[in-house]
């Protein structure tokens, strides 16, 4: 209600209005009685008071050109969406037949927005009668004839998706959606003649630019066959859309939308691990958006800003994948075409998850790099000689036996080809990967003394890790003898997957095994089985690392790794898994900040898992 300083409460149109007219009627000698107040304080207030219970009817009535008024402040309410307005008379100036009123308007808007000006009116008086003289001026002093008030969202920049080294993984962009409609494809020669028609446009763009999909025509004739309406048959990347749309014109039944969306500019980049990563950062990516109060033209153009708050976009999300290391990795495992080939990589001070490369014969398999389980051989011997120097005080320097073949509790262990080193230093049974020394180490140790060294190392612990499916490995209790012995060299119930022996390496270079992540945002976090944040390991012990870290070395100058040995100063551990099939290849290990394993299925010896690690740091180097 509309209170004018120094006055009391406006009179509005009565019962005592009506019978003031037919007292008229009865008397000319009586004063004259109209609909409108006769005081400018009492139409003024009257006039904002509708305005302000959005009773734009009668505020119209109160003024001189009562058409253009009501069309005016009725689109203004409606373009602002306002959800309220506050009125406040400040001061009325009367001269003669000429009132100006001095006023504020207080809008409030969607989201807790509020906009506030000061604006003036003029009323003036013809035949004893005030009425508000009509200007859009009324509104808001800075509109023009025909203008109104409306609110305007002002959208954030969306922020891009970027790597650990800084390359943008992901950018906003567009792309176009192949949409077919299945009832209009039912009545023209069907759904699956539709199909074909689209996969044959398909087919011959992909020929010419791989980035542009193809699609199972089985799959998607069934599933569009289930669907009603509109069904997805895929996505083109936006620069590649009208290519693909001009040779769909002819095909009835099919159309193209154009939709916001997130580009990889490499879409062959981690695309399984980018695209997850996409859905779970896309609401961070948006920003917040501002608003504006804007004067809008009869053609809804818009004629000036009246007031602006600006968008606050987000910064970008920045995700651990690194270009440089992924594609140096996929590079290297993609030189053994016909295998199933992978490789992890990590940062040891952050357990950032660097590159997930694997080959497509690897990816048939799904995520094997980071879930797959497999017998990890020798580089388990890592763990070994880990608790070998802590449970049992051995040192790189203590002499150990070496034979060609053991039989411990009934189980004959046999080193690689038959190889004996008889007496040596535990440097150089780890550097040649001697089964047998190992098989007694672990043989030598309680039930449940391995497996807890392992988690030291990450082994057999888990991990939720946004936009990652992992499983590290497991490693048996061993209460019974023969599965310590086994297990003391990576075979028998021994599993891990290449992320697993990543972060055995990463927690060799780090002294402690970090927690894996993959996106780094304040609402991200790696979490343990209880569902709490993970946290990094526990130090291992000096004396531990100095000894285990000195027989890394060992393979590389002198042991079965040395055909990597011109790589720089790499750490590591081979490994040559054996199963009923054949053997599994594995090299893990560091170099720098740096942790890596590679792994070939059914690879053979390790010395192919070595040349494709050799061929990453190569890459990497730029050779």
């Amino acid at each position: 209600m509309i209170q004018i300083p120094g006055t009391q409460a406006p009179r509005r149109t009565t019962a005592a209005t009506v019978l003031c007219l037919i007292l008229t009627a009865v008397t000319v000698a009586a004063t004259a009685c109209t609909p409108r107040p006769d005081v400018a304080d009492e139409v003024i207030g009257d006039f904002l008071a509708a305005v302000e219970s959005r009773d734009v009817d009668a505020a119209a009535q109160l003024t001189d050109d009562s058409s253009v008024a009501f069309t005016a402040l009725d689109e203004s309410w409606s373009a602002l969406q306002a959800e309220s307005l506050d009125a406040e008379v400040r001061d009325i100036r009367t001269d003669d037949n000429v009132a100006t009123a001095d006023y504020s308007m207080a809008w409030t808007l969607p989201g807790d927005r509020t906009f506030r000006y000061d604006a003036t009116l003029t009323a003036t008086r013809t035949d004893g009668d005030w009425a508000v003289r009509w200007r859009s001026s009324v509104l808001h002093p800075d509109l023009g004839a025909d203008q109104h008030l409306e609110l305007r969202r002002v959208e954030a920049q969306v922020a891009d998706i970027v790597g650990s080294d800084g390359a943008v993984l992901a950018t906003p962009g567009t792309t176009w959606r192949v949409l077919l409609d299945t009832d209009e494809a039912k009545k023209n020669g069907g759904v699956q003649g539709t199909v074909d028609q689209i996969a044959r446009v398909l087919d011959a763009a992909h020929a010419e630019e791989e980035a542009i999909p193809t699609i199972d025509k089985a799959q998607v004739s069934s599933a569009a066959l289930d669907a009603d309406g509109a069904y997805s048959v895929t996505t083109i990347p936006g620069e590649f859309g009208d290519r693909v749309q001009q040779g769909l014109e002819s095909v009835n039944g099919v159309r193209m939308n154009e939709e916001p969306a997130m580009v990889r500019p490499d879409p062959g980049f981690a695309p399984d691990i980018m695209s997850r990563v996409t859905q779970l950062v896309e609401p961070e990516l948006a920003g917040e958006p501002g608003w504006e109060v804007v004067a809008v033209n009869q053609n809804a153009s818009v004629v000036r800003t009246m007031e602006r708050t600006a968008a606050e976009p987000s910064p970008a999300v920045k995700v651990s994948l690194s270009r440089q290391v992924q594609e140096a990795a996929q590079k290297a495992v993609d030189t053994r075409p016909n295998d199933q080939a992978m490789m992890v990589v990590m940062r040891p001070s952050t357990g950032e998850v660097l590159a997930v490369a694997q080959t497509a014969e690897a990816d048939k398999q799904g995520d094997v790099a980071l879930s797959g389980q497999y017998p990890p051989g020798s580089t388990f011997k890592v763990i070994t000689a880990a608790a070998g120097v802590e449970k049992e005080d051995l040192t790189a320097d203590s002499t150990v036996s070496c034979p060609s073949t053991q039989d411990i509790g009934g189980r004959i262990v046999t080193n690689y080809n038959s190889f004996s080193l008889g007496d040596t230093s535990m440097r150089n049974a780890f550097a040649q990967s001697c089964n047998t020394t190992f098989a007694r180490i672990s043989t030598d140790m309680a039930p449940g003394e391995l497996k807890e060294e392992a988690r030291k190392f990450g082994l057999g612990r888990d991990y939720e890790i946004p936009g990652l499916t992992t499983m590290t490995g497991q490693v048996p209790e061993g209460e019974v003898m023969l599965d310590r012995t086994e297990a003391g060299y990576g075979q028998g119930l021994d599993l891990a997957s290449p992320f697993g022996m990543a972060l055995v390496a990463a927690t060799a270079a780090n002294g402690r095994t970090p927690v894996p992540n993959l996106i780094d945002t304040d609402d991200v976090h790696t979490l343990d089985p209880d569902g709490k944040d993970a946290v990094e390991g526990e130090p291992l012990k000096p004396h531990v690392l100095d000894n285990l870290r000195d027989m890394m070395r060992a393979v590389v100058t002198s042991g079965s790794g040395s055909a990597i040995s011109g790589a720089g100063e790499v750490y590591g551990k081979t490994g040559e898994a054996e199963i009923n099939e054949g053997s599994h290849a594995w090299f893990m290990g560091y170099r720098g900040d740096l942790a890596f394993a590679t792994m070939i299925v059914l690879g053979g010896g390790s010395e192919h898992s070595v040349a494709v690690t050799q061929q990453f740091f190569d890459n990497l180097d730029g050779e």
